[in-house]
This record gives C-alpha cells, sequence and structure tokens, in this order.
C-alpha cells in the first residue's frame, strides 16, 4: 500500500484577495507560514519519507517547512506545474466572472471543456499529473510521500489519485495549507483514510 499526503501550500496574498494564481509565481504571506507550521506539526507521526512539490514559491516555501519539521528531503517536480489560466491569471474571480460570466459559468460546472484564454485545457493537466503519479507510485510502493500542490491542481491530483470528479475547481482555494492522506494499492484502487485537516 503507498499512502499519500496531498497538501496544500500555506495562504498567498492572491488566495485572500481571490485572485487567480495558476502559473505566477507568488510567496506565502505571514499567515500562510502559520498555516503550513501547524500542518508539518500534524504530520510529524506520519512516516513521510520525502516531500515532493510543485516548481512554484508558495509550494516550494510550504515544502521546505514540512522537510525540515519532519526530517526529510524536498524535490521540486515540474510536471506538478499549477493549471496555466493564461489571460485570467492575476485577475479577481469576480472580475473573471462578471465579464465573461457563461464562459465563468462553464468552467465551473464542466472544467474539462474550457480553456482560459492563451491557458492549459484541464486534460493537458491531468496527462502531466498521471505521468508523475505513476513514477511516484512505483517509486513508493509501500511507502509515504508527501505532494504539496497548489489549487486547483490538488484538486486534479486527489481526483486522479481518488477517480473522483473534479467540480468546481475554485472552491479549492480555500483549502490552503489544508492536508488529506490518500492510501493507493498497487492496482490504484484509492481509498482516502483521512481527509479535510
Amino acid at each position: 500500500m503507498t499512502r499519500v499526503v496531498l497538501v496544500r501550500p500555506g495562504t498567498t496574498d492572491f488566495d485572500e484577495q481571490r485572485r487567480i494564481t495558476g502559473t505566477l509565481d507568488i510567496p506565502l504571506n505571514a499567515f500562510g507560514l502559520d498555516q503550513i507550521t501547524r500542518t508539518a506539526n500534524e504530520l510529524t507521526q506520519e512516516g513521510i519519507e520525502l516531500v515532493y512539490c510543485a516548481p512554484c514559491q508558495a509550494a516550494e516555501e510550504s515544502a521546505r517547512v514540512l522537510s525540515q519539521t519532519l526530517n526529510v528531503k524536498t524535490k521540486t517536480l515540474p510536471a506538478l506545474v499549477n493549471l496555466d489560466h493564461g489571460l485570467w491569471q492575476g485577475k479577481l474571480v469576480d472580475e473573471v466572472k462578471a465579464t465573461q460570466r457563461k464562459v465563468f459559468r462553464q468552467w465551473q460546472e464542466q472544467p474539462e471543456t474550457v480553456c482560459p484564454p492563451e491557458g492549459e485545457m484541464l486534460d493537458e493537466a491531468r496527462e502531466r499529473v498521471d505521468g508523475a503519479l505513476e513514477k511516484l507510485l512505483k517509486k513508493h510502493r509501500n511507502g509515504v510521500f508527501a505532494l504539496v500542490v497548489p489549487e486547483p491542481l490538488a484538486t486534479v491530483v486527489g481526483c486522479q489519485l481518488t477517480s473522483g470528479a473534479v467540480g468546481d475547481l475554485w472552491q479549492g482555494d480555500c483549502k490552503c495549507g489544508s492536508w488529506q492522506m490518500i492510501d493507493v494499492d498497487p492496482s490504484r484502487s484509492v481509498d482516502i483514510s483521512a481527509a479535510g485537516h
């Protein structure tokens, strides 16, 4: 059995402002640092062997806090780069909702059918995530590792591991600093053993 601990990075100023981060490189703010410090303390007894993270400042800073607290190594994985929201990046969620009402609603209800202007389709992100997960699950067969991934890609990762539906990708933004534990057997059937921390 492989255990994956999926961790959302702590809060950034963009999260607090409800801005679309996408692939922009935004650091943790003071509250985000407190969140991820608390998360690291909660995970001290979980047997995490290695921390992998997305290539963005918030995820890398969060992974560093985890690795120092848990006394394990951290590794950045380019394949876990966040979903590219193209021209929406940096805008307020409410601004996109007001100016592109129909596309916004479609993005909430069926995100796999929408490509943000000059951005990335959800299926492209899923393909990247699947490739990375397959390698990690083979490498850590019968082990425990953490993935530090920002939203909305964290929701995509969680859904790929649990075969769940993606739903509204922007609902995950309120989960900064949270974690969930997902058990994956060798045949890739998945069981969430703990969630919502």
